[in-house]
């Protein structure tokens, strides 16, 4: 929700604030067009990804928490490490009651499996099964083979900026605090 009203707050424009061009000046960067359009290009990237992993979360008959839960698992386990349920409780910021319930369900669909730990038997390790791998693949191969040729249509020497500038947005937006709730308008 707070999205939401963060990305609509960042495209208000000002009504009858229009430069000589015929754009509406833009609600927060009116004198730099160029960021505009570099905001939301962003914006609309984020919106897209929100709403393929809604599709994808659907068309898979599988609810958003469990469907990152798995990626969670998966990219883990694709960098050699392994999972914990309480790695996805703090990852997904849920309960352990809740991690329990995700947990089930993926096992139940047979999609991950608990096991022991290898060297620590008190502990549960949450591994993806070839089944997960194999929908996985089949729904999201070609999107990603799509998105690396986007990916290498962009100039060799402009990737490090294009880089550098998505990690610091990603860092910024992490480092954001609590936003205070809206008031009412005290002359009402």
């Amino acid at each position: 929700m707070l999205d939401r009203l963060v990305g609509c707050w960042a495209s208000i424009s000002l009504v009858g604030d229009e430069p000589a061009t015929g754009q509406t000046a833009h609600y927060w960067y009116a004198d730099e067009p160029s960021v505009v359009e570099l905001l939301e290009a962003v914006r609309r990237f984020r919106r897209a990804d929100q709403e393929m992993r809604r599709r994808l979360s659907a068309g898979m008959d599988m609810n958003e928490t469990d469907l990152q839960a798995l990626q969670l698992v998966i990219a883990t386990e694709s960098h050699g490490g392994q999972v914990h349920p309480r790695d996805i409780a703090a990852h997904l910021r849920i309960s352990t009651a809740s991690t329990t319930k995700l947990l089930d369900r993926l096992t139940a669909s047979g999609h991950l499996v608990r096991g022991v730990h290898p060297t620590d038997r008190r502990s549960v390790v949450v591994s993806s099964t070839p089944h997960a791998h194999h929908e996985i693949r089949e729904r999201l191969e070609r999107m990603h083979a799509a998105m690396a040729v986007i990916a290498r249509d962009v100039p060799l020497e402009s990737r490090p900026h294009v880089r550098d500038f998505l990690r610091a947005m990603a860092a910024h937006l992490d480092s954001e605090g609590a936003v205070a709730p809206l008031t009412s308008d005290p002359t009402l």
